[in-house]
């Protein structure tokens, strides 16, 4: 049967974020995305001036509840930025009333990057969303979450030491009852990956894939989207965090060689056919 997962983020019409890369990742790798949109806008907020925007707060519990009165259930539920406090507290009810036996539980913490949290989050939402990832099986944080989340100086916080890694993953998986995955891991300078604790072996391993220089929008969201389709389909969290570190390379790549504008994100549309054919070996992608 098609693994179903519910996806708890923000749609933006324009500029590749969210759920415009988080539906059409997990349609290529064979899951059926059920998606619960926070908000509205017609573009994200990268580089765009005066962007709409519609609050759907109050949509999302009678959403919820038609799905549970419909008897809906899901593989995972996938969680991403949130626009305030009440949604957050939403979300995590939605994951207490949806939550089963097989039910993956994927929390992308987004929060900041670059060391400041973004301007909507108040630490208010942070201690909020640090409770919201409690409930999670996976979270798969970037540095700066990853110290709001332990309380630690971002400073502190060495992604090119293994050492360092391997020390707050394991503070990161609540003494091993959650996974992780660490992103923006670059051990050598040449490439880029994930740190991952698995909580069902216990160990740290890493992920990685070669370093693209410059920033892409959307290059979080394709990671954890890829990371969660894989998850889904049976493979181990290193196996999908590999998957993932890969195809956002290569993703990052192409939109560097055709020179697509920045705030139009990632170009990864013509890529998605790798998905579907990697989904069938037992190898990441490589092109």
């Amino acid at each position: 049967m098609t693994p179903r997962v519910a996806a708890i983020h923000d749609l933006s019409s324009f500029g590749r974020c969210s759920l415009t890369i988080v539906m059409p990742v997990l349609a290529a790798m064979g899951v059926q995305c059920c998606p619960l949109p926070t908000a509205l806008l017609s573009t994200h907020t990268g580089g765009f001036q005066g962007n709409t925007f519609l609050d759907l707060t109050d949509q999302m519990r009678p959403v919820a509840n038609h799905w549970k009165a419909e008897g809906v259930e899901f593989d995972a539920v996938y969680t991403g930025f949130m626009g305030s406090r009440e949604q957050i507290s939403l979300t995590g009810a939605f994951v207490r009333d949806f939550r089963r036996p097989g039910c993956r539980i994927v929390v992308d913490p987004v929060m900041g990057d670059h060391g400041r949290t973004y301007r909507t989050y108040t630490p208010e939402m942070c201690r909020e969303m640090a409770g919201l990832s409690a409930l999670a099986d996976v979270i798969t944080p970037n540095r700066t979450e990853a110290a709001l989340l332990l309380g630690e100086d971002y400073g502190s916080l060495r992604l090119d030491r293994e050492a360092d890694c391997r020390r707050w993953c394991e503070a990161l998986s609540l003494d091993g009852r959650r996974s992780v995955a660490l992103t923006g891991v670059s051990l050598t300078g040449r490439t880029v990956g994930a740190a991952c604790f698995d909580r069902d072996t216990g160990r740290v391993e890493f992920a990685d894939a070669p370093l693209v220089e410059g920033q892409f929008h959307g290059t979080g969201d394709l990671f954890a989207s890829v990371l969660v389709g894989a998850v889904v389909q049976g493979r181990t969290l290193r196996e999908a965090a590999e998957l993932a570190a890969e195809f956002t390379s290569q993703c990052a790549r192409r939109t560097r060689e055709e020179d697509t504008p920045q705030r139009e994100g990632v170009d990864f549309e013509p890529l998605l056919w790798l998905l579907g054919q990697r989904m069938e070996e037992r190898e990441p992608c490589r092109s």
